[in-house]
This record gives structure tokens, sequence and C-alpha cells, in this order.
């Protein structure tokens, strides 16, 4: 009995560590493949070199910062070290092919001093570094200002991302691209942020199967909020309890600052105090989801706190729950998000606009303040052309809202949805839409309960 009792216990734990296992590869980069062609097709459609920055290590200071690469040079390198740059070089003017490495990384040298307190970190001199990586060629960082001055010679164009308007926080695009400048006073410097974009908008089975994760994550956690709201609660410890299901299942971070707003909070778009006391009567707005693999999810919800609608609550609902199944109804490649008629917006806001009243009897589509939807992946709002119709592969949100602050009434409904040749894919589909279904599943969890 004593040998069958530890023969159960050594295959649990074995299934344990499997499982952990399994969870810690998936936080890994893609294959080097995958990042391998993206560099291959850019450099294909540029006439000078390329030259990228990721975040340094003093992107943040304090003892809780978490370094995060910048989204750009992680999507065409999957290095998510600091202090990193990346060189791609295109084919010579006269249309052969250029000799030597024409993709290269640059790493700075290792610091033993803050390897005893951060760990190793990979340095171009590391035995198989390039194999590592997947790049032509490792050098030191020290070497990027050499290489782009004898480059010059040959090439009057180059690029890197520049800034657009004021960056919040650390000036990364400002700093880097004013470097590229002084190096190469003579070149013609341009902005490559438009074709990484395009790049970017259309996701590969390898992003969507790491998209998916960070949404499975983000539904069990919407889920389990359901299940545990009532009156009395914080709006924080319903948030805690959701950063807690998606740190277990794997995600590095919040995809962005958690929102869960009670009763007049639910009618403030980026609330993010979450200090209130949740009452009998509220709706609560749940904006949360998680990043996993560095790909964001984008969820809300609107509960009722007591698990019941009033009449009120109700109507609201599904005033915005027909709103977005009409634009979800019409999503397809080759229809524009925003635009004239005929666009996902404009689709969501005629529904608005054409059901329900005010309390003064005016029409809501005055209290839908914010657009239907933005692209999904790298960042929760990822860079997207809007002037271009949605094609096949791209990841977009849905989420109309009605906020009316006068009844303390906000309904937000958001989701995410692939653009396929056939139309689209609800990606969120396991987590509940509907007011009956909603209900369904709060009244089983307090049933359940002591």
């Amino acid at each position: 009995m004593k040998n069958r009792s530890t023969c159960v216990r050594a295959a649990l734990l074995l299934v344990l560590i499997s499982a952990a296992a399994y969870m810690a590869q998936a936080r890994f980069p893609q294959p080097n493949a995958e990042y391998q062609a993206r560099r291959a097709k850019l450099r294909a459609q540029m006439d000078g070199p390329v030259v990228l920055f990721g975040y340094t290590s003093r992107q943040e200071g304090g003892e809780v910062a978490v370094f995060f690469q910048e989204e750009s040079f992680y999507y065409l390198s999957g290095y998510d070290e600091p202090d990193a740059a990346l060189l791609l070089i295109p084919d010579m003017p006269d249309g052969k092919a250029f000799e030597g490495a024409n993709e290269i990384l640059y790493l700075p040298p290792r610091d033993p001093r803050r390897a005893k307190w951060e760990g190793p970190k990979m340095g171009p001199d590391d035995p198989g570094v390039a194999e590592k990586t997947g790049f032509a060629a490792v050098k030191a960082y020290a070497n990027l200002r050499g290489d782009l001055v004898n480059l010059s010679k040959t090439f009057p164009n180059f690029y890197t991302l520049l800034p657009k308007g004021q960056e919040n926080g650390y000036p990364h695009l400002a700093t880097s691209s004013a470097w590229v400048r002084s190096v190469l006073p003579e070149a013609n410097v341009q902005d490559a942020t438009q074709t990484i974009t395009a790049m970017r908008m259309n996701k590969s089975a390898g992003e969507l199967a790491l998209l998916q994760k960070a949404i499975d994550a983000s539904v069990d956690a919407q889920l389990a909020a359901m299940k545990m709201m009532r009156p009395g609660l914080y709006e924080y410890q319903v948030a805690a309890r959701m950063k807690e299901i998606h740190e277990f299942a794997g995600c590095s971070r919040e995809a962005y600052a958690p929102i869960v707003g009670a009763g007049f909070y639910s009618t403030v778009l980026h609330y993010d105090r979450l200090d209130n006391e949740i009452k009998d009567g509220d709706v609560v707005v749940l904006d949360v989801a998680g990043e996993y693999g560095g790909y964001a999810a984008d969820i809300t919800r609107t509960l009722p706190a007591n698990g019941k609608f009033t009449a009120r609550q109700r109507e609201i609902y599904e005033i915005v729950l027909g709103a977005q199944n009409a634009a979800l109804e019409a999503t397809k490649a080759g229809v524009s998000l925003y635009g004239g008629p005929g666009s996902l917006q404009q689709i969501a806001r005629d529904y608005i606009d054409s059901h329900g009243k005010d309390l003064h009897g005016g029409s809501l589509g005055k209290y839908f303040i914010h657009g239907l939807g933005h692209g999904l992946g790298l960042d929760v709002h990822d860079p997207t052309d809007y002037n271009r119709p949605l094609q096949a592969g791209m990841t977009i949100t849905n989420e109309p809202g009605i906020y009316i602050p006068e009844e303390n009434l906000g309904v937000r409904i958001e989701d995410d949805v692939l653009v396929t040749a056939e139309g689209h894919e609800l990606l969120t589909r396991r987590l509940p839409r509907n007011v009956d279904e909603i209900e369904k599943v709060m009244a089983e969890a307090r049933a359940t309960k002591p």
C-alpha cells in the first residue's frame, strides 16, 4: 500500500512538472524561422538599411520595474533582453546581392557584476549565439556606429522608427532616431513605421496561437469574476482574483491596467482606482485581460452586482449587445472598421441611435462616446491603418458601449475577433454575452456556495 501511494505521488509530481514546463515553455518566443521570415519580408520592401533599437535597461527605474521589449523590435527579432539593436541590409542599389551578413543583431557585452543580481544575459561573444538568436551575425553593440557609417557610402536612404508626437515616458524613438541622424548626417533617414505596421496587422498562425492563449486565460478570469461577484466586495478584490488567474495560466503581465467600475464608475471609460465598494443594484464593468507570450487579449463584460439585471439595466445591455451583434455580422475582409456608411463603427452607432431612449426621451447615440474597436496583437492597441479595409488575418476588438452618468449606468461588451476569408471568427466565444447566460452562471455559482 505504501509503495502504491508513493507511485501515485510520483506520477502526480510528474504531471505537475510537465504542466509547469508546458506553461513556462509557452512564454518563450516563436521559432527563429518565424522572425527570419519577417525580417526577409521587410528587407525585400526597403531600398536602404533598417536599424531598430530595443528598449534599454534604463527605461524604468525602481525595484518593481520588469523589463519588456519594444514591440516592433520584438516582432522582428524575438529577442527579449535590453540594450540591443538590429540592422537589416537590403540588396545593393545596382540589384546585386549584398556581400556579407544582411541581418545583424547587436548586443551589449556581458556584465558580470549585474549578472550577480539579475542573472546572466546573452552576450555577443557567446558560443553559438547566432544560432540561438537566428540572426546571420551577432556583433558587439559598439560596432553599430561604424557599420552604419560604412553602409552610408553605398546607401543614401536609411530607415528607423520615428516618433509621432510626444512619447509617453522614456523618449525611446526620439532618442534612438536622433542618434541615427547624428551618425548619418548626410543620409536620408526615413520612417519604417508604416511598412512594419502593415506587416503586424496580419497575424501568422504562431501569433494567433499565442493570442488565443491570452484570450483563454482572460476568459477564465472573466468567468471567475462572474461567479464571485456580489455586493460588499471591493473592485480591487475582483481585479486581484482575475490577475491571479492570468498569472497562473502563464500570462507575463496584464495587457493594460485593469478596469473594474461599479455604479457611477461603470460610466468612466478608463477608471483604474478600483477602491469603490460594490453595492446592491450596481452594474459592474470589467475590462480586464492578460498578456501571454507578448500578445494581449482585451475583453469586457458588464455584470449585475447582485446577479440580476434590473429592467432598465437589461434594456441598455441588450441594446449594446444588439449593436455588437450587428457589427459582428458585418465583419469580413473588405469592410472598413471606421468611415462612413457601411463601416462597422457606423453600423453599431446607427443601431444604438435607433434603439431606446434616455430619461429625457433623447436617443442614446450620444452616450456611445468611443470607437467601436481597434487592432489587437503585441499591443492591446496594436498598430493598425484604419484607412485600409479589413483583411483576412487581422485581429480586432468589437466593443460598443453606452454610458449614462445620471443613471449610474454604463454598459460595455467587448470581444476579440479574427477577420477571415469567409467572414470572421469570435475568439472569445466561450465567454457568455447575453443576459440570460450571464445570470445563469451567476445563479449557479451562488447556489453552490455554502
